[in-house]
Order: C-alpha cells, then structure tokens, then sequence
C-alpha cells in the first residue's frame, strides 16, 4: 500500500497530531554508544533538545548509572542533575523494572521505592515500567510510588514473537495495566521483530484495549521495517512514536527524527517540531563521535537470522564477542541453536532484561558442559521457582523436572526474595544520603572510589579545524606539567598544570 496521505483527519478536517519521545540522550546511546554518554558530551545539545517541541524526552536508566561510574568515571546523578535542570520545558523520563535495578536479580521494594523518589527529586517527570512476565503487582505497586511523586507512570509491553505471544494475549495484558491506573502504555519491540502486517492488527488491539489512555511506539530498526511499522502503528490508532537524532539512530536503534518527522507529514499527520533544532543536535553528535572515535547510526538489511535469536539492540553483537573473548566464537551458531530451544522449554520468556540474560547464560553452560542443564544458575532456579513471575507458556516438564532436582534448586522451596527495610540497609552502609545509598546499591564500592578519584573530563566539541583538535587532544590526554609541539613555523610549548 502506499502511505502518501493516508492518515485520515480529524472531525473537523485537521490533521490528526502526533507527538515525539525523544530518545537522543538515551536509547541512542545506550544502543550504538554502549550507554557511555558523557555529560560534556550531553550537555551541549540540551538547550536545543529542550526547545524542539517533543512531548517527552527520556534520560536515564539504572543501567546508565553503573556504565557511568565504571567505564567514564563521572557522577551520574552529577549528570541527571545537570541534563534535567538544562532541559525545564520538557519533560524528562526514567525507565525500570518492576521488581529490578541493574541486576539480573529481584531488588526490594524498599529500594525500587528510594530510586524512583531520588529520581523525581532530580527532575524526573515520567517513568516507563517494564516486566517482561507482567507481575501486576509489582508494577501496580511502582505505578502508585511514582503517582505519589507527582510523575506519569507508563508500564511498558514488550513485543516478543512466539505462538503463545497473540494479539489477544496483550490486549488482556494491556487492560490489566489500564486497570492499574496507568497514565499510558507503550509498545516496545527491541528486537525490531515486527512486520507491518503483525504491527497493524496488535497496535489496534492494544489500542482498543488501552481506551482513552495514549499509546506510544517504541520500535528498533534491527531489521531494517521499523519507520514502515511507525507508519503502520499510528494508522493503527498509536499517538506517540519514540525517535533519536540521526547519528544515533536506525539499526539497533531507533528510526531518526528527521526522516520519521518528514514521513509522518507526507502521510498526512501533523508534527508539532521545530525542525531548525534538529541540525545543531545533529552537527553536535557527529563531532562527539569524531572527537572520540565512536560509531554513528547505520541503516540494518533486513534478516530473517533477527528471528532466529530474538536478541534486542547490539546484543548480538555483543553476545558474540563475549563468546570470542571465551575462545568460543566458533560455536556461536551452535549455542543460537541453543538458546532458541532453551527459551522455548522455558516457556517463551520475551528476550529481554533479565531473561534474555538468564537464557543466554543457560544456553551457553549446556554447550560448554555437553550435559543439558547439569549446572543452572540460579536466576534460572529463581525463574523457574516462579519468582519472576509465572511464564507465558508451560515450561517443558522434563527440563523442569531436571532442574528441580539439584540441591540447590530444592533449597528455594521455601525462599522468599529478601525485602531488607532502607534502615537496615543503612547499617551495611553507614550514615550515607539516599542519592549515595542508591549508588552503592547500585554499583561496587571500588568502582565509586575510583570514580571519584578520577579528574572528571570537560571536552570542548565545539567546531574547530582539525590541527586544533589535535592540539586539543594532547592537552587533555597529556601527562606530566610539560608539553611541546612544533610543527613546521608552529610551536607551543606548555608548563604547569594545564
């Protein structure tokens, strides 16, 4: 079918309105960057990102905050201060778990509790909530904590592609959360696994099922058909799309702003940008990405391997390497085969955060060992025990069977997840602020130190020519009190702390 003017318009003859969560300051990242989105590289693009017009603009997970302590040594609540407190106009988003930060584990209440407290108190205004086995509890529970905050909370479906996965499956699922008292759902594929046709006719389920409550779409372009399905999910009766500047955008990620911006208009849908924004963020990014060798977003060919593993974003990628840096590269293909029939005798868990992990982890321990099961982590014993949550489907039963019968799966008969009381956990830690609690929760205490020990870095990424790059670069990569340069009829010669 061709889209040209296809939207159909409002009563009145105006054209129906479609707003933009952006995601440049956070699923781009998080997906061509490895999260390692510093605030000197952030910063300077806020005001512009503020002053677009989009609806919401996401910023921080729990993940972002262990990747910003180990690998660039900064503060990130120094960050979300700084980004949120630069973007007032817009409202900022956090996404979690239900039951979850960081971990592959189950995190207390009383620490879901602090982290979505600490976070408003930081500026933000709107959390997505996702889990993968849809524990209403949990996220009803969550829901209420950051209504009480004065925020949105919108739980999250996460798109997984499996026989049991229907589109009556999540329309129940999305009138569970309504139920819950949620500001709006979003849809999200990582994976990039929807064709049109699927998105068509789910978008219109979850639709009719979320009433009056806006749905957003949060599609990657693992393969290549996400601006189609964009196209398809708001036909469908979407409301908002979820899009990232186009350095940081189409592959793993998501469809960029621009081009989702100007197929939006030529299908007939109003946009409410101001597009003379989107250029500077993007001259920005490019420079980012120069300055610190880092990649910038390419377009994915569509792959029916997508289907095969399910894996979301560059997990693939980076499931391989991890492979290769075990001396195991070659059996990658080996251990997809795998992990396909682990999640399917698993009961169809959707492929991400933690059970991506958890069946992953499991696939290659049947490999390695050449005995099925014979050792089972235990997130695996917790899964299948039902503390995550009940599965979309039955587990095989000889696998359960198997892994029932260890020792250490008969001693979580009885085991309740522990839920420590933020006092006692005040006295592992000592007299500490609750942004500081957070922290070493969240991430080794060695970790913190070294962080904070480490002079924190202030790049200029301004436009400059590339000898005063260069330049640039050994001052702020230079050790010691002296440096020289002498090139030609040039000279500079530096002393002291500089």
């Amino acid at each position: 079918m061709s889209y040209l003017d296809a939207a159909p318009r409002n009563p009145d003859g105006t054209r129906r309105r479609i707003e933009i969560v952006d995601q440049t300051l956070r699923d781009g990242p998080q997906s061509w960057w490895g999260m390692r989105l510093r605030k000197d590289m952030g910063l300077p693009m806020a005001a512009e990102l503020d002053r677009t017009g989009f609806h919401t603009i996401d910023l921080v997970g729990s993940s972002i905050f262990e990747v910003l302590v180990r690998h660039c040594k900064e503060d990130p609540w120094e960050q979300l201060i700084s980004l949120s407190r630069a973007m007032p106009d817009t409202t900022v988003r956090a996404g979690t778990r239900s039951n979850g930060i960081v971990t592959f584990g189950l995190t207390a209440d009383s620490v879901m509790d602090l982290w979505v407290r600490r976070l408003c108190a930081h500026g933000i205004g709107s959390f997505w909530i996702y889990d993968g086995l849809f524990n209403t509890d949990k996220i009803g529970r969550l829901v209420k904590t950051v209504q009480a905050e004065g925020a949105q909370a919108l739980p999250c479906i996460l798109y997984a592609d499996s026989p049991y996965h229907t589109d009556e499956y999540y329309a129940a699922r999305t009138r569970e959360l309504v139920a819950l008292g949620a500001d709006g759902i979003e849809l999200e594929d990582a994976a990039g696994l929807l064709t049109p046709e699927r998105t068509r006719t789910l978008v219109a389920a979850i639709k009719q099922a979320a009433g009056d409550l806006p749905v957003e779409i949060h599609f990657h372009s693992n393969n290549a058909l996400a601006p189609l399905n964009y196209l398809e999910g708001l036909l469908a009766g979407a409301d908002r799309v979820h899009t990232a500047s186009r350095p940081l955008a189409a592959g793993v990620s998501l469809p960029s702003t621009e081009n989702t911006v100007a197929n939006l208009r030529y299908a007939g849908f109003d946009v409410d940008l101001d597009e003379s924004r989107f250029a500077p963020v993007e001259e920005h990014l490019l420079r980012v990405a120069e300055y610190e060798d880092l990649p910038v977003g390419q377009p994915a060919e569509y792959s029916l391997f997508q289907y095969r593993h399910q894996l979301p974003g560059g997990m693939a990628g980076t499931f391989k390497a991890q492979l290769r840096d075990r001396g195991m590269e070659e059996r990658f293909e080996e251990v997809l085969d795998e992990m396909s029939r682990v999640r399917e005798e698993l009961g169809y868990p959707v492929m991400a955060t933690p059970f991506s992990q958890l069946v992953g982890t499991q696939a290659v321990l049947n490999v390695v060992t050449g005995q099925r099961y014979s050792v089972v982590p235990d997130e695996v014993l917790i899964y299948a025990h039902g503390f995550y949550g009940k599965p979309v489907a039955p587990m095989d039963e000889n696998v359960l069977d198997t892994i029932m019968s260890s020792p250490k799966a008969r001693s979580y008969e009885n085991w309740e997840p522990p839920q420590p009381s933020l006092a006692e956990l005040r006295q592992r830690f000592g007299d500490v602020s609750d942004d500081e609690l957070i922290l070493r929760l969240l991430v080794p205490e060695n970790d913190i130190d070294v962080m904070r020990a480490t002079p924190q870095r202030h790049r200029d990424f301004a436009p400059t020519s590339r000898q005063v790059r260069f330049i640039r670069e050994l001052v702020e990569t230079s050790v010691g009190a002296y440096l020289h340069i002498e090139a030609g009829d040039f000279s500079l010669t530096l002393e002291g702390d500089h």
